[in-house]
């Protein structure tokens, strides 16, 4: 199970919302890359693809492909406003190490 704060059920909402392409919700993917092995990918999605998990929290459907969601099983996202800049985090139960950033996890 993926959780979104009210933050990030915030933000996602608000990028529907003024989005210039028509989207229905948040596509969150894992890949490999990035400086600790697998990267995170997130993205407005117009509908779910035949292989994805469909996840809806407050309002807000996520989208999630079957390779990522063992990843990201119990996985919390929040939407932070701070003075180096606001986005999304990730509190990831099943990431062993993780990069400063925050973007990317082993």
């Amino acid at each position: 199970m993926i959780n979104l704060t009210d933050s990030a059920v915030n933000a996602v909402k608000t990028a529907i919302s003024s989005g210039a392409q028509p989207a229905s919700g948040l596509r969150i993917m894992v890949e490999t890359g990035g400086c600790a092995g697998f990267k995170y990918m997130m993205g407005l999605a117009e509908e779910a693809k035949p292989d994805d998990t469909v996840i809806e929290r407050g309002g807000v459907k996520v989208f999630v492909d079957n390779a990522s969601h063992e990843h990201l099983n119990g996985t919390t996202i929040d939407f932070v406003v701070a003075l180096e800049g606001s986005g999304f985090t990730f509190d990831n139960p099943n990431a062993k190490s993780s990069c400063s950033c925050g973007k990317s996890f082993s």
